[in-house]
């Protein structure tokens, strides 16, 4: 009888301290299915909002259900979740200050996941470190600090997948970027940008805007993936991980997205939660 292998979820870490904000977090890691039994390294991705990424019972509301995902494709990439701060997610997600949330550390919280945590996780897991081959994602403001990382640390993060971004804290952002974008023009990067109609119009524009934008530069691919129909949920943005990770690994392949049109990118066939 052949050994039988699953997709795991372990605590990376109870309390991991981050230096650069004088506080700790909780790290989960989820391995794919093969991890134990070859020798193989594997691309990682770099999720916030760790508590409602693998587990009902530590989700705010709905889990990503990423385990189950990444056992259904069969997918070949590591997964740390970070667990956010609580009351302190709308600061650490946010590169500016904030009349609403307060001052921005945002910075200080990418230096940490690029300069602190991911050498710790090089050295304990089997990973391919380097840039090419690190993605950062995340949804609602966990999108808008994945993409401000992938902007601002583009020599650590080879691109980021953009769940229903918070953008519209940052309305003037293309102009903030653009003299960043341009330093950045040796690093090419991939941004996955996804949301549903059924959320916001404001937000929509906002994800076109950006994703135009970005498209205009030979050093980003760019796939933007909008539908009709979604809400503002895990559940939601877990079911389009699928197709997140078939692009990158298509990338990781080093096929690129305009050799690629979206009916090659077959949608998930996963049903709809009913909880939704």
């Amino acid at each position: 009888m052949s050994e039988q292998h699953e997709v795991r979820v372990e605590l990376f870490d109870a309390s991991f301290y981050i230096p650069q904000l004088d506080r700790s977090r909780r790290i989960w890691v989820c391995l794919p299915e093969d991890y134990s039994a070859s020798e193989r390294k594997y691309p990682v991705i770099y999720m916030h909002d760790g508590q409602n990424l693998f587990d009902n019972a530590t989700a705010a509301g709905q889990e990503w259900s990423l385990d189950e995902t990444l056992a259904d494709i069969h997918g070949q990439c590591i997964i740390i979740g970070i667990d956010n701060g609580e009351e302190k997610r709308s600061t650490e997600y946010n590169f500016r200050d904030s009349e609403e949330f307060g001052a921005g550390e945002g910075r200080k919280y990418i230096e940490f996941i690029a300069l602190t945590l991911k050498p710790v996780v090089d050295e304990r897991l089997r990973t391919l470190p380097d840039r090419e081959h690190t993605f950062i994602a995340g949804s609602s403001l966990g999108g808008l600090i994945s993409f401000y990382g992938a902007i601002y640390f583009a020599d650590t993060f080879g691109g980021a997948g953009i769940f229903s971004p918070s953008f519209w804290l940052v309305p003037d952002i293309v102009a903030e970027i653009r003299p960043v974008i341009e330093k950045n023009a040796g690093y090419q990067q991939h941004f996955y940008f996804y949301g549903a109609r059924q959320e916001d119009e404001k937000l929509l524009s906002f994800i076109e805007e950006i994703a135009a934008f970005l498209a205009q530069y030979p050093q980003y691919r760019v796939f933007l993936d909008l539908h009709e129909e979604g809400e503002h949920s895990e559940g939601y943005w877990g079911l389009r991980f699928a197709d997140y990770y078939r692009w990158l690994e298509i990338n990781w392949n080093s096929i690129y997205l305009k050799d690629i049109d979206l009916k090659d990118i077959q949608p998930t066939e996963k049903k709809l939660p009913e909880t939704i």
